[in-house]
């Protein structure tokens, strides 16, 4: 396996203090498609043994450095081996053309931080869970569907991008005409992207933020584009991903065989969250027809929206986390 040259920042520069009670250094992984992924490391500090190990990714447009970042600290914090990791094309990680995403290899980074775990030295190779946020708490369930290494999955308001994708928000778009006009709009720019040599990025959240925006599209705003949660790689805060990145996304359902995952998942997502229907009906897609059931749970947290779980200590529910991950690992 050959690894590319990455050029990692070793300076704190993460969207959260750093915790004293853990560890924390930068590491490389390589996925099966070639691309050499950096991820943050963290330890819990004075332990012996081998301790059980979380990967965490997401949000979609995110970076290591904000909610995926904070998650993996605040797990390490309380006993486990963690990382953070930057998707393949975007953050730190390498990959090119940049800005790019596929639920394909999306997944496979998924994989890929499993297998860096499983041969970690101070992991216990079956005690590895998966933890995704947002856009890549749907790409753990589908991780989860297809990696038996993994034990326990954690899926935190998370979003299907293939079904939004396809269907727009709230499957409103949800008709053979209005992907088809999406697919034209797609191959035009591929076409100019071939002419100009060039890749036009789509945009982040939208900035300035209109008057009459939706409350989701403000949330957002409140995250990625102030000092909250903003990060100069960040996909969401600065020019987005490239317009045909997110493409074969409209092809290709990411959820299907979640009924037949043996292992634990439990989906965490705030009520007030627009995207509540997401980890709503992928829950019940997940126990229906299924023989493992008794591992599966839906976590509803009343009165949350969907960035309160990118963030706020006080509504993640960290302890019914940890305490998942324990019973079912």
């Amino acid at each position: 396996m050959s690894t590319e040259k990455l050029d990692l920042i070793n300076t704190w520069d993460k969207k959260f203090d750093k915790s004293e009670e853990v560890n924390h250094k930068k590491i490389t992984f390589i996925n099966r498609y070639g691309i050499t992924l950096a991820a943050d490391l963290y330890e819990p500090k004075n332990y012996t043994g081998k301790l059980p190990a979380i990967a965490v990714s997401g949000p979609f447009g995110a970076v290591k450095e904000q909610s995926s970042g904070l998650y993996a600290q605040e797990m390490a914090r309380r006993g486990f081996i963690t990382i953070a990791f930057d998707p393949s094309f975007t953050g730190e990680s390498g990959g090119s053309p940049r800005y790019m995403a596929s639920p394909d290899i999306n997944t496979e980074d998924f994989q890929a931080a499993v297998d860096f775990l499983s041969n970690y030295e101070k992991v216990d190779p079956d005690k590895i869970g998966i933890i995704g946020i947002c856009g890549w708490g749907g790409m753990a369930l589908n991780a989860a569907a297809i990696d038996t290494r993994i034990k326990v999955t954690v899926a935190s308001t998370m979003y299907d991008m293939t079904r939004v994708a396809a269907k727009g928000y709230f499957d409103s778009q949800d008709s053979e005409e209005a992907r088809y006009e999406a697919r034209k709009r797609f191959n035009e720019q591929r076409t100019k992207d071939y002419q100009t040599g060039t890749y036009e990025r789509a945009g982040g959240v939208v900035d300035p933020l209109p008057e009459d925006a939706p409350q989701f599209v403000k949330d957002y705003y409140s995250y990625y584009k102030i000092e909250r949660g903003y990060h100069s790689r960040s996909l969401n805060s600065n020019d987005g991903w490239n317009v045909v990145g997110t493409m074969s996304f409209f092809n290709q359902s990411i959820l299907k065989y979640s009924n037949e995952i043996r292992s634990a998942v439990l989906i965490v997502h705030g009520d007030k969250a627009h995207s509540y229907y997401f980890g709503k009906e992928a829950y019940e897609n997940m126990i229906k027809d299924s023989s493992y059931t008794d591992n599966k749970e839906f976590l509803s947290i009343e009165g949350a929206s969907h960035v309160d779980l990118y963030d706020n200590m006080e509504v993640i529910p960290f302890d019914k986390i940890h305490k998942f991950f324990e019973e079912n690992m």
